[in-house]
């Protein structure tokens, strides 16, 4: 019930995705790069030829400009790349281990992980690299941050605070600070366009002895109350909404190795979109 209940209040006038693109990390060409393809798979093609390993592809809102991560001689930092001219462009370094950037709904922010001063902590900055603000100061690793794609005014994140990985929630100021999961192991949260629910990643019995498994969630991050989206053994994890809010794409090793499938928000018509070497990170273009 509460799984139909979400595809009723994702669905609503929002344009279909026909015209949406998909990012990703495939390491089909020898390197961990950045690629594209439309949102049925077709259409893939290599973006970055750096020769290294780039993770964690983020479009910005308005499909110019591709953040992600790479590691440099320097180490890992943010790297930005332009659609319009099909290449790497410059963007401020800053020391340290520099992951997952994620863009305001507005596109002048970016939210990244940093350990430039010792623990992995949650960082923001306009999308130019100026203005570095620190928002998170707790022991313990804090990562993959997310912006709330409606309100612009809150972060999702993993935190280790606790010991194992949870969700939590935050303004993007840092304060409020809300913890969402209870339990397990808790990666990878992503936001539905409406901002009325987070999909992620989670290892719900976690330990020695347990299942184990690993599979996308959905949580109302109001009510708390959360759905349970794949079932079918392996990894299942870096999940992405649609634009439309009624698809999320995910990467699972069900098959064997690391793949991006797709499926409806409710978890029915699982379908498997690459199959060429291993294929991870997916990020789903905003329109």
């Amino acid at each position: 019930k509460f799984a139909d209940e979400i595809i009723f209040r994702l669905g609503g006038g929002i344009q279909g995705i026909a015209e949406s693109k998909i990012f990703f990390v495939s390491g089909r060409s020898g390197h961990k790069e950045i690629w594209a393809m439309d949102y049925d798979g077709a259409n893939q093609r290599e973006l970055t030829h750096l020769g290294s390993i780039s993770l964690s592809p983020r479009i910005s809102p308005d499909g110019s400009r591709l953040a992600f991560s790479s590691l440099t001689k320097t180490g890992w930092e943010i790297l930005m790349y332009s659609l319009d001219l099909d290449r790497v462009v410059t963007f401020p370094k800053f020391g340290g281990t520099n992951l997952s950037p994620a863009w305001s709904a507005d596109g002048t922010k970016l939210a990244f992980s940093s350990s430039r001063s010792g623990d992995s902590e949650i960082y923001v900055m306009d999308s130019s690299g100026a203005n570095l603000k620190r928002i998170t100061s707790f022991k313990g690793p804090d990562v993959s941050p997310v912006w709330n794609r409606k309100t612009g005014a809150q972060i999702a994140w993993v935190s280790g605070r606790s010991g194992l990985p949870q969700i939590y929630t935050m303004e993007a100021d840092g304060t409020n600070v809300q913890r969402l999961t209870d339990e397990g192991y808790a990666v990878s949260p992503a936001w539905s366009p409406n901002g009325q629910f987070l999909v992620f990643s989670w290892i719900r019995h976690y330990g020695p002895g347990a299942p184990g498994a690993q599979d996308i969630y959905i949580m109302d991050i109001v009510s708390k109350q959360w759905v349970q989206l794949t079932h079918d053994g392996g990894r299942n994890d870096f999940p992405s909404w649609s634009p439309d809010g009624r698809h999320i794409i995910f990467q699972s090793s069900r098959a064997g190795g690391d793949q991006i499938w797709t499926m409806l928000a409710d978890g029915t018509n699982q379908k498997r979109l690459t199959t060429a070497g291993s294929n991870m990170q997916p990020n789903w273009s905003w329109k």
